[in-house]
């Protein structure tokens, strides 16, 4: 058993003996109240979906998942499909990459995870770490070098994304995909 802010998106926990895939928990605090985690959660029997808050101190038993290695493929409205070494497809479902759908892109070569249960694939996990080109950014302002200075750049997703003030057009950078947040620039 596993307390409720221990779950993070993408992992599966068993409610009342009914398996649900988490996709989005958020953690709240707030002064006088007790801290709770408020989870969107999808059946993965029925594809039914809910949102509902627990005590971050609840206790939830999480399912053990199986997973494979596979890249994406291409995109078949309204299916993302991944492949796997075997040259296996794997269909899926728009509602399952909410958390991943913006760094997904046409010719990425990134192995991902694909998660299993019952032998249907319920989410795609990325690499902690991955690397894209910005497509668009606004210039940098000369002279403001005081702190962190970040700006908003544009990924090839149309993903907007804040990087620090000297990320270029055509820069490659390295983004957390826990977080979502710019890491570093690399060379490409």
């Amino acid at each position: 058993m596993k307390t409720a802010q221990e779950f993070r998106a993408g992992q599966v926990v068993s409610i009342d003996g009914t398996p649900w895939v988490i996709q989005k928990a958020e953690f709240n605090k707030s002064g006088r109240n007790a801290a709770v985690v408020k989870m969107k959660l999808k059946n993965l029997l029925n594809g039914s979906a809910t949102e509902t808050v627990f005590r971050a101190d609840d206790k939830l038993e999480p399912v053990i998942l199986e997973r494979k290695d596979v890249t994406y493929s291409y995109f078949a409205d309204p299916l993302y499909v991944f492949m796997d070494e075997e040259y296996n497809q794997y269909e899926v479902e728009q509602v399952d990459l909410e958390g991943v759908l913006p760094f997904i892109q046409d010719g990425m070569q990134d192995v991902c995870a694909a998660v299993f249960y019952n032998g249907k694939v319920i989410s795609i996990e990325l690499p902690t770490i991955i690397v894209r080109e910005i497509v668009y950014t606004e210039p940098a302002v000369r002279g403001d070098t005081s702190g962190k200075v970040m700006k908003v750049a544009r990924l090839a997703t149309d993903h907007e994304i804040s990087v620090a003030s000297f990320c270029e057009i055509g820069d490659s950078i390295e983004i957390d995909t826990r977080t979502g947040e710019y890491r570093a620039r690399v060379k490409a």
